[in-house]
């Protein structure tokens, strides 16, 4: 009985101060979605997988069915919108803006009708939350303390959805696909420029969304949104990437790469978005932002619904259509303009450095428009065969794409194939390690018709299915966020053997000697290629590269082999 009488009246004490300047740790967060679950039958709490840290990642769902497979299946045959809050634990203004709408929809009746699926992710970065501190975010004005960017393993989530380093990652994985989202959104705080708006969005690039959802964006979702968020007293704004030091150079668009939370969902033909308030906007106004953002979002998503379902269908039917796949986007000159809410800016010398130093003077507003850089252009595409062969010993490659829910075939025996092969020509990596990798670009790629004896438990996975986007991006070396470009391939890009100069010499002059190709072969380079033809080791090894001796079965040959 007082059980019962706790649980009707927790809300009252629960909920009241996280419209304050505080937000609750991980255990006290938790311990009030556990009671949430225990106090009504509209929500359930499930513990989804394990994170880098000892505690386990939670997932609540709203309108969900009577169990979790009953929960799961609805998600994924209903219209359905997954929040994921704290993948950066410093800006937990999404943590705190859940349990206010939680808090308010169980104050208004808890009523389900007018909602999809809802789905919470409480805190993604655990490991963050744990690093709690009210310093590491220099810029921001609160809450009093707060978690940190990185997580247990200093990783940033929000850079892993693709390489998948983390426990996190591998468990985002499944929450993902066993809920199949319509709508995605990433609860953030920004940094960079000062402008009078509390709440910016990253929608996701328009080349890289299917036409059908962007036009479902445009007309629809964008003229709510707006509307919507004026009558609740906000303005809002794209992104402020600023092309140069203040947002008078003009806006640029972001490029939601899939190893980000918003372009990992895009692949999966999701509406994605990115929630960024502002970082100078004290925490309470942030979080009153968000909440009333992801409450237009839940409604807008069960209004949409019909229109949401059609457009993915049609998104993933088109899909098996394409024969190529764009890579490698840049941002063009070409430029719109943007009605923006700024402040006057002006230069005076640093008490510090003696130097010029940038301030925004918030008593001189401005409203006017600045130039906008929304247009991107893929530098290159690659051809999309009808599957690829995985050889079985690419066993990083095979689990990711696995938890991905990628559909295959494992070889029972091993067989020789015909098959293109892709050998690696030339990259470029970083100097320095990002995000524990030496990330790969300016991919180059060979590929040729060759015959390969391909292992008992490789793998066939056929390019002519619903995730064919995400398989073709982590696949083609030369797209941007691949397995390859992630390092995840390297060590079949090292030479093995190789030969002693003093030996090789005299093999290479009989080379030459009776081998009238090669010679001619070995002329050419030397009057084309200056350096060439002052370098004797250079020669020895195009030479050597020639020979008989040289590993040409395996040299820079990837475990992937495509099928036209």
């Amino acid at each position: 009985m007082k059980l019962t009488i706790a649980l009707l009246f927790f809300p009252v004490f629960l909920f009241a101060q996280w419209d304050q300047n505080q937000t609750p740790t991980y255990p006290e967060l938790i311990e009030l979605y556990k009671k949430l679950d225990a106090a009504h039958p509209e929500i359930r709490l499930f513990q989804m997988g394990a994170s880098d840290t000892e505690y386990p990642i939670y997932l609540l769902v709203i309108n969900g069915g009577a169990d979790s497979l009953q929960t799961f299946e609805k998600a994924r045959t209903n219209t359905t919108i997954l929040i994921n809050n704290a993948i950066h634990a410093g800006e937990p203004d999404g943590v705190n803006a859940c349990l206010l709408w939680i808090d308010e929809w169980i104050k208004k009746g808890k009523k389900t009708s007018g909602l999809p699926v809802i789905a919470i992710v409480p805190a993604y970065n655990i490991g963050g939350m744990l690093n709690r501190s009210a310093s590491s975010r220099a810029n921001q004005d609160g809450p009093a303390e707060y978690g940190f960017r990185g997580n247990a393993q200093n990783l940033d989530l929000n850079r892993d959805f693709i390489k998948m380093d983390s426990r996190n990652a591998k468990t985002f994985a499944k929450i993902y696909h066993a809920l199949d989202p319509d709508v995605f959104v990433d609860t953030h705080v920004s940094n960079g420029a000062d402008y009078q708006y509390t709440l910016t969005l990253i929608h996701s690039m328009k080349e890289r969304t299917d036409p059908g959802i962007q036009r479902l964006m445009d007309q629809k979702y964008i003229p709510a949104l707006t509307e919507t968020l004026k009558k609740k007293g906000w303005d809002w704004s794209p992104y402020v990437e600023t092309r140069e030091d203040t947002p008078e150079s003009g806006l640029e668009a972001f490029n939601d790469l899939p190893r980000y939370a918003q372009g990992y969902g895009t692949l999966f033909h999701a509406l994605s978005v990115t929630i960024e308030t502002h970082m100078l906007k004290p925490f309470p106004q942030r979080v009153r932002a968000t909440k009333d953002y992801l409450d237009f979002l839940i409604r807008w998503t069960h209004s949409a619904s019909q229109g949401l379902e059609h457009a993915r269908s049609d998104a993933f039917r088109n899909d098996r259509l394409k024969n190529w796949y764009p890579v490698n986007y840049e941002l063009t000159t070409q430029r719109d303009s943007i009605l923006f809410k700024g402040f006057e800016h002006g230069y005076k010398p640093s008490l510090v450095t003696g130097e010029k130093r940038l301030f925004y003077d918030r008593t001189k507003p401005y409203s006017k428009y600045i130039p906008y850089y929304h247009t991107f252009t893929a530098r290159d595409s690659v051809h999309i065969p009808k599957g690829y062969y995985i050889s079985a010993e690419a066993v990083e490659l095979i689990e990711r794409l696995k938890l991905n829910g990628i559909k295959m075939q494992e070889t029972s025996s091993r067989a020789d194939q015909e098959v293109f092969t892709q050998r690696i020509q030339q990259f470029e990596s970083g100097s320095k390690p990002y995000e524990g990798h030496y990330l790969h670009r300016s991919v180059e790629v060979l590929e040729q018709k060759e015959v390969v004896s391909i292992p008992k438990g490789s793998v066939w996975i056929p390019a002519d299915q619903p995730k064919r986007n995400f398989i073709v991006s982590v696949l083609e070396p030369k797209s941007e966020d691949s397995y390859f470009a992630w390092n995840l391939m390297d060590s079949y890009v090292q030479e093995k053997e190789y030969f002693s100069a003093y030996v090789f010499e005299d093999a290479a002059a009989q080379l030459l000697e009776t081998d009238s190709k090669l010679r001619e072969l070995f002329e050419a380079k030397k009057r084309e290629d200056a350096t060439f033809a002052k370098n004797p080791s250079a020669q020895l090894f195009f030479i050597y590269q020639h020979s008989p001796n040289f590993e040409n079965r395996t040299f820079n040959r990837l475990p992937v082999f495509k099928v036209y």
